[in-house]
């Protein structure tokens, strides 16, 4: 069963990114084109205004996203409430969201206005020339690693991938030190990781050494046999149940927000720490171009920062301080997963999927 999970979620984002990387060019109107860009670029004075008086005339705006529904109705309620401006959402899978804005562009269907997708994805969309650069004077307030040069998308949030255990099952005292402490006996059975994380393992053993870390990882599943799960809210849930009582792949949130609600899961880092981007961006072919670009915005503003943050999110704004901040991180780049995607799916599914006990 663990085999096929695997294979088929990576199949599934090899399917879109062919997709991607096989899409012509789109046939968008110039003309509609040039509009959304001098929205986005424009920094006259009275640029806040124009925004919002432009967004209420508009009344909605169409966002993508593959963010946790609680995190998007936090951020939506406020909004609307704030600006007058609907919302409408369509949520999936980071694949998902690729996929769906891929083949609407495709079949000449320009609906989304704004899109909040992990890196990979953002820069899939840029590399088809989907995303309309944009210029806001809440990008000088993010991390220098949150805004690329182009600026056709901006990090929102930092996703850390963090190890969960679940606290019945495990004591913290007998938490591995090292990826080297995996090959003890102990964790025979006992250890999960997410089945779509080739972006987070190639990081790891090319930080551990190409051949060593190799070697490693395939020593720890011969030796101890891993389960491999779809989804990180699904693996984050078979920790906090005792299931998976050690996941090697969680967003730095979901531990927390599940033991927030009583349950028995708690995260540590084992170094080196990995991070990625969760970004937003401005579609080329917006129908709702003043309401894309105030939630544009709004996302990398005070409000949304702090609502996010206190979600467990970790902000991309310098503004707010947080621990995790403070972590010596290598970061997922973007353009790397995408160009080096067959060869690391491939080390995946090799080093795990093939290998897995049952």
């Amino acid at each position: 069963m663990n085999d096929s999970i695997i294979k088929a979620g990576t199949a599934s984002l090899l399917l879109v990114l062919s997709l991607v990387a096989a899409a012509p060019a789109f046939a968008q109107s110039n003309k509609a084109e040039s509009a959304v860009a001098e929205i986005a670029l424009y920094q006259g004075q009275n640029r806040q205004q124009r925004l919002i008086d432009g967004a209420r005339k508009e009344g909605e705006l169409s966002l993508y996203s593959s963010m946790p529904m609680g995190d998007i109705t936090a951020l939506t309620d406020v909004f609307t409430k704030q600006y007058g401006v609907k919302v409408k959402v369509w949520r999936s899978g980071s694949e998902g969201v690729l996929q769906r804005i891929v083949t609407e562009a495709r079949g000449g269907r320009f609906e989304v206005d704004i899109v909040e997708n992990s890196l990979p994805g953002m820069e899939a969309l840029r590399r088809e020339k989907l995303l309309q650069q944009a210029m806001s004077p809440y990008q000088a307030d993010m991390m220098p690693q949150a805004i690329p040069a182009h600026k056709e998308w901006a990090g929102s949030t930092l996703d850390i991938f963090v190890q969960g255990y679940n606290t019945n099952k495990i004591k913290k005292e007998e938490l591995p030190k090292s990826y080297q402490d995996l090959l003890d006996p102990k964790w025979k059975g006992k250890l999960g990781i997410e089945a779509e994380d080739q972006s987070w393992f190639a990081l790891l053993v090319q930080e551990l050494g190409q051949e060593k870390g190799t070697k490693l990882f395939k020593d720890i599943v011969d030796t101890n046999g891993i389960s491999v799960r779809k989804g990180h809210s699904l693996l984050a849930n078979l920790v906090a149940s005792g299931e998976v009582p050690l996941a090697l792949t969680l967003y730095n949130y979901a531990p927390v927000q599940l033991k927030q609600k009583g349950a028995p899961i708690d995260s540590f880092i084992i170094s080196p720490g990995i991070a990625q981007f969760r970004a937003v961006g401005l579609l080329k072919s917006a129908p709702h171009p003043h309401a894309a670009m105030l939630w544009y915005d709004f996302m990398l503003g005070d409000e949304a920062q702090q609502i996010l943050t206190k979600r467990f999110n970790i902000p991309a704004s310098r503004k707010i301080d947080t621990p995790e901040k403070k972590l010596h991180l290598k970061f997922v780049d973007p353009g790397q997963s995408l160009d080096m995607n067959d060869k690391w799916t491939k080390a995946y599914e090799e080093m795990l999927a093939n290998r897995v006990k049952r």
